[in-house]
């Protein structure tokens, strides 16, 4: 069996600790087993882990995206970085290519797809399996996990199994609805209709013979060439809307969408996180902050407050739906990031009236990390070793650093820097044009 995780969304429904580059499924804030804080999409890979499933797991991703998956799952995981983001068919379509071309898998191989950004348990992974057994057998070209509505929402799609055959442990689908108005949804329900869970099972042929109508056959370098070539929609209405052969497959246990701060919070083991003094009278309120600078709440009542380095947020736990309509009227570049080597922040950022900028951050770079072997066009950079030690590579002389040592990096100036033990650096740039897409990189070993 192999899984495609998908992980392509932006997220901005959790401003402002989510943005275009940090989406949800990125966020610690849940508590994992251990103590510590886990993301949505860690949650989801230690669950499977934790599963008596045996497969290998593939996450579809967008550029921006692939380094803090890296980050955060380190090798556990494939990733198919799509080219941009174009809807869920096209992110299925190239992990499903890359698996048929890539990693050799035979037609007959059961592939289940699921999303990254819900809250369930263990047995999620049960009905996962059956699935799969459901596929494998024959039963059905498709199968679609269900999951039993507990409110007539408008957000959701929904299955609707053959007449009389709800609540069965497998049936074959009457008919999918893709998000209804609510008094439809009404409607669907009473007549036993499952939420769609977003999971989908299929052999790898079936998918692969709806990639080859739109590219033809291929190697995977030549597929993914033609990603714009894919229709820019969901696989709910590109596939499962066409299908005739196509089961459903009940999870009756818990499970919760957290696209949302109002559902995300209901999830969180305690009411603050961070620097935070939250005063005995307040009630029902939650405070994130990721800010050296503390937050004080007295009294407050039925809130959410979060502060990052991309903005402040507070706002009723009724009215946090509306987050994402005024987020998306802001535009600015992403204060925090995490890498394949480690995260950074943006402290300040300044422009004089002749149009020269400067950028200071606060970089991290985990112990036997590295940033890659670079040069910049339009920027110098000053580099103030604040912790740590490592190994520093200027135009192919390499020599040791450490706390308190200070570098200065000329543009058109290869560089790269590797920490020997965790490394804390001030980076200063000074230039006309202080952006992430102003790097070239160069093979480098250390």
């Amino acid at each position: 069996m192999q899984i495609i995780i998908l992980s392509g969304g932006s997220g901005k429904r959790l401003w402002p600790l989510s943005n275009d580059t940090r989406s949800k499924q990125f966020l610690k804030l849940l508590s994992a087993p251990d103590g510590t804080k886990e993301s949505m999409i860690q949650r989801v890979v230690r669950q499977f882990k934790e599963s008596r499933i045996h497969a290998s797991v593939t996450v579809a991703a967008t550029m921006p995206q692939r380094d803090i998956i890296i980050n955060q799952l380190q090798d556990d995981v494939a990733v198919v970085v799509e080219p941009e983001r174009r809807n869920t068919f096209p992110a299925v379509a190239l992990a499903s290519a890359y698996l048929s071309c890539e990693c050799r898998c035979p037609d007959d191989e059961v592939v289940v797809v699921i999303p990254c950004d819900f809250y369930t348990e263990g047995a999620y992974f049960d009905t996962v399996e059956q699935m799969a057994d459901v596929v494998q057998a024959g039963q059905a070209d498709l199968a679609l996990m269900g999951i039993r509505p507990t409110y007539p929402s408008a957000k959701y799609g929904y299955v609707v199994p053959e007449y009389g055959h709800s609540g069965e442990a497998v049936t074959m689908v009457s008919r999918f609805v893709e998000k209804p108005d609510v008094p439809t949804a009404e409607r669907l329900i009473a007549d036993g209709a499952y939420w769609n869970g977003g999971v989908f099972a299929f052999r790898l042929g079936y998918l692969m013979a709806i990639v080859n109508r739109y590219v033809g056959n291929g190697s995977y370098e030549e597929i993914r060439a033609r990603f714009k070539d894919f229709p820019e929609n969901s696989f709910d209405c590109e596939v499962v809307e066409q299908e005739k052969s196509m089961a459903v497959v009940p999870f009756p246990g818990e499970w919760k969408d957290l696209g949302t701060w109002l559902t995300l919070t209901d999830e969180l083991h305690g009411h603050a996180i961070g620097n935070v003094i939250l005063e005995g009278s307040s009630e029902n309120t939650h405070v994130i902050n990721e800010l050296e600078q503390p937050i004080m709440c007295i009294g407050t009542r039925d809130l959410i407050v979060a502060a990052s380095c991309d903005g402040i947020l507070v706002t009723e736990k009724s009215k946090s739906e509306r987050i994402k309509e005024f987020a998306d009227i802001l535009e600015c570049r992403p204060m925090f990031e995490e890498r394949r080597w480690g995260e950074y922040r943006v402290i300040n950022m300044t422009e004089s009236a002749d149009g020269f900028r400067t950028l200071t951050k606060q970089l991290k770079i985990h112990e036997g990390k590295c940033i890659s072997y670079q040069l910049h066009h339009h920027r110098d950079e000053v580099w103030t070793l604040t912790e740590g030690e490592g190994l520093l590579a200027v135009d192919g002389e390499v020599r040791k650093v450490s706390r308190g040592d200070t570098v200065v990096i000329k543009k058109e100036h290869k560089h790269a820097i590797k920490a020997l033990k965790e490394l804390s650096i001030i980076e200063v740039q000074f230039g006309d044009m202080l952006v992430e897409e102003d790097i070239e990189r160069f093979e480098w070993t250390w």
